[in-house]
């Protein structure tokens, strides 16, 4: 049985990872020379971009430990997808290198006296460079390790005879290794996001980091799936009762998104109070409040309201519209989120803001497609398969 036979991406897969990394290389090439002239501005572009791109990415990490711990053939679909979505974390690793020479550029308690104020001078112990970096390191290592030993297993189930033992050991991990993953993420939201503005804070700020690196890996995967529904042995598996169930899932976590994001703002912006209230204020009281618009209706109501269709859902090219806008919505949200802290006038987008995403997607996609390539795109002595033929 050939490679193709068991649904491995040809060599057509080949050719558009290395036009994608091609074209990535020279998008960043061309921010690097824009960053010459405009150093502050790169840095800033940069983070957005390397955060939606490693949203998808441990997204991706968290559904698949779901997955091991609930199974259930819509994993199934998507589990090979999804690890090669977490195989790219270690290019992600080497990719947050810029950002440590950013920090100054970045973050106002990495510069001096940055913290001298009387209600932000305790936070020095937590807020500096080399603890900011230490923290970083042990956020990657441990994605990285975690991605590592899910994989591991998986290539050793498909060579096993029973994959019962190996699934065990894989849903095992997966209970403490989702409790990693909502801390980590929890503190590098914290770190990387929050303390832009370090004299602001929000509880629930972490979570709502963790719940759309969910959506954004859940929309990414639907559309992967969609692309491969015609491959080989994977167009067995990629049926409408699956993508209905991927479907309910985007719509679980859209719900849970509008539902973090307006508690945080009704909670903050009732309580009135100064340290908190300036967060909100550039962005809902400038003409940044044009982005809040757009996410209110295409980040929720519109997907929302598409997502409760049947029809909706057990649509591949219907539900693969849907995923599209809502990873284009999860850049809208983390340019909302990250340049009115430095532009507080108003609506402001550089031609960096675009090109950074291409730049680092460019490379991330090329990397994700040939992990995609190295593995069969069904996994072999999945339980969730059996007895599961004859659905949708």
């Amino acid at each position: 049985m050939t490679a193709r036979a068991v649904g491995t991406p040809g060599p057509g897969t080949g050719r558009l990872g290395a036009v994608s990394i091609a074209i990535g290389a020279a998008a960043l090439a061309v921010c690097a020379i824009g960053g010459l002239s405009a150093a502050p501005q790169f840095f800033r572009s940069y983070l957005i971009a390397y955060l939606f791109w490693l949203g998808i990415a441990l997204g991706s990490l968290a559904i698949l430990m779901l997955h091991h711990l609930v199974g259930g053939m819509w994993g199934h679909l998507i589990r090979r997808p999804l690890e090669s979505a977490t195989r790219t974390l270690w290019i992600m690793a080497l990719l947050f290198l810029p950002l440590a020479f950013g920090l100054r550029a970045l973050y106002p308690w990495a510069r001096p006296g940055g913290l001298d104020a009387e209600m932000l001078h305790h936070k020095a112990i937590y807020l500096n460079a080399p603890f900011f970096m230490g923290r970083a390191a042990l956020y990657l290592a441990l994605w990285i390790l975690l991605a590592f030993l899910l994989n591991r297993w998986s290539a050793a189930q498909d060579g096993a005879g029973d994959g019962h033992a190996i699934g065990n050991r894989m849903r095992h991990l997966s209970g403490p290794g989702l409790v990693i993953y909502v801390l980590t993420v929890t503190f590098a939201g914290f770190d990387w996001l929050m303390s832009l503005e370090p004299e602001w804070w929000s509880t629930i700020f972490g979570m709502t980091v963790i719940v759309g690196q969910g959506l954004s890996g859940i929309a990414f995967m639907v559309i992967v799936a969609r692309a491969l529904s015609r491959d080989g042995r994977f167009a067995r598996v990629a049926r409408p009762a699956n993508f209905h169930d991927l479907g309910n899932l985007m719509l679980m976590f859209v719900m849970l998104w509008a539902y973090l994001a307006f508690s945080q703002f009704l909670i903050i912006w009732s309580g009135n109070l100064a340290e908190e209230i300036g967060w909100f204020i550039p962005r809902v009281q400038t003409s940044w409040a044009i982005i809040a618009v757009v996410l209110i209706v295409f980040h929720f109501f519109v997907p929302f309201l598409l997502l409760l269709s049947r029809r909706t859902k057990r649509s591949m090219s219907m539900l693969t519209g849907v995923a599209v806008t809502l990873l284009v919505m999860r850049l809208f949200d983390l340019v909302w989120t990250v340049q009115p802290s430095f532009r507080h006038d108003g609506l402001a987008i550089h031609w960096m803001d675009l090109l950074a995403p291409v730049g680092i997607g460019g490379i991330w996609f090329a990397a994700f497609l040939w992990q995609l390539g190295r593995m069969p795109l069904v996994a072999r002595h999945e339980p969730a398969e059996e007895g599961a033929h004859g659905e949708g």
